[in-house]
Formats: C-alpha cells, sequence, structure tokens
C-alpha cells in the first residue's frame, strides 16, 4: 500500500523537477545545478558522520556528477576568455577535492567545497540582478557547527 504511494509521491517530484528544468532560463539552470551539488554535499557530511559509506560515497560521486557534467562541460572557453578558463580549473580542483575527501573521510574538504561553489552562486545570482533575471531562493547554507566554550 506505501510503496505505490511513495512512488507517486516520486513521480510527482520528478514531473515538478522536469518542469522546472524545461521551463527556466540558462541563468536559471546553472543556479538549479549549484543548488543540486551543494544539497549532494550537505547529505555527504550527513552521511559522513553517520558512518554510512555508501549513501557517503553517493551524494559525494553525485556533486562531482555535477561539477563536472553540468558546471564544466557548460563552459564556453571561447567565449567565456580567461574567466571560464579559470572557472574550469577550478572544478577541476572541487572535483579532485571531493575525491579525496571521500577517500579520507574528511568533512573539511567537502565544507571548503560547498563554500566555494556557494560563493560562485552567489556571484552568479548577482549577475542575474543586474540582468534583470528573477532572483531564485536561497541556497542549501551549512548548519552551523557549535563552538565549545571553555568553562
Amino acid at each position: 500500500m506505501f510503496g505505490s504511494m511513495k512512488r507517486g509521491v516520486n513521480a510527482y517530484a520528478n514531473v515538478g523537477l522536469e518542469t522546472g528544468v524545461a521551463a527556466a532560463s540558462p541563468h536559471k539552470l546553472i543556479i538549479m545545478l549549484y543548488d543540486g551539488a551543494m544539497v549532494a554535499l550537505l547529505s555527504a557530511i550527513s552521511n559522513m558522520k553517520s558512518s554510512n559509506v555508501a549513501a557517503k560515497g553517493a551524494a559525494i560521486s553525485k556533486a562531482i556528477t555535477i561539477i563536472d557534467n553540468g558546471l564544466r562541460a557548460s563552459l564556453d572557453k571561447n567565449a567565456g576568455g580567461d574567466i571560464a578558463h579559470n572557472l574550469d580549473a577550478l572544478y577541476d580542483y572541487m572535483s579532485r577535492r571531493l575525491l579525496q575527501a571521500n577517500i579520507k573521510n574528511d568533512v573539511a574538504g567537502i565544507e571548503e567545497v560547498h563554500g566555494l561553489l556557494s560563493d560562485l552562486r552567489e556571484a552568479w545570482l548577482s549577475i542575474g540582478e543586474k540582468s534583470g533575471q528573477p532572483v531564485p531562493q536561497a541556497a542549501p547554507a551549512m548548519p552551523k557547527t557549535p563552538t565549545l566554550v571553555n568553562a
């Protein structure tokens, strides 16, 4: 009974996502890629902290795929000049950093890439604001780590 309901909910969610992608401007699609990679990284951190190795690996792989096959593949190095070449190098660094973080269970490495993606997303949003594109919702934020105070 619940299995078929879950399939229905998933199908509904997929239709919503596909509709959003089909209706999105190229600018919005890049923001969606940033958001997807950032959500995957948050999932990787959560799974790493709970020792769920398979889910951690899947989440990191998803982020790397979005970075390499989405963000990096969308670069036009001829039209983009130095900016596109610099972004290509940065995306390459992010993918390698995530691979190392996966192997070493390094939360800091994942947080570093999340921060880089967040900064790039914000820059991309400001471009949209200047061009009159509607501003999407906020990106997923890194959870605040409580700090310990010496008593």
